[in-house]
């Protein structure tokens, strides 16, 4: 099964190619990859876009994110995604799934009535159950 990544990262790199926006950790790497006359905005997490594409990079970067959730819920269904993230942060191991339920955020906001407070526990809870079955520990 794909990571919600893996669906974004394609138009997500050609959104950043046509807004001419980069990443940039430090002021060597910023002043190797801005262009002379062109004002810039961080965006946090090193992200560095032009102020005059900002506007079209913050949405484009929504609606990918979106597109990508309808196609993650689409070829993979609520079970499947809410245990990916359960498994993915090894919620079986720590006994903390607040990650995993951080991974879900953005599912829950498009799509409340898939992942609902109910559903997410019970598939969290039979995650849980598997690995004891399975001596994952």
């Amino acid at each position: 099964m794909k990571y919600l990544s893996e669906y974004t990262e394609d138009a997500q790199t050609k959104l950043f190619k046509q807004t001419r926006s980069f990443f940039a950790f430090s002021n060597r790497q910023f002043n190797e990859s801005k262009k002379e006359g062109v004002k810039y905005v961080s965006l946090g997490a090193g992200l560095i876009c032009p102020v005059d594409t900002v506007d079209i990079l913050i949405t484009g970067l929504d609606d990918i994110q979106k597109n990508a959730i309808t196609q993650d819920v689409e070829e993979n269904g609520a079970d499947k995604i809410i245990e990916r993230e359960y498994f993915n942060y090894e919620s079986q191991i720590t006994m903390d799934t607040s990650d995993a339920e951080g991974a879900l955020s953005d599912h829950i906001k498009q799509y409340p009535e898939l992942f609902t407070k109910e559903r997410i526990n019970k598939v969290f809870n039979n995650c849980f159950e598997l690995a004891v079955t399975n001596d994952w520990f």
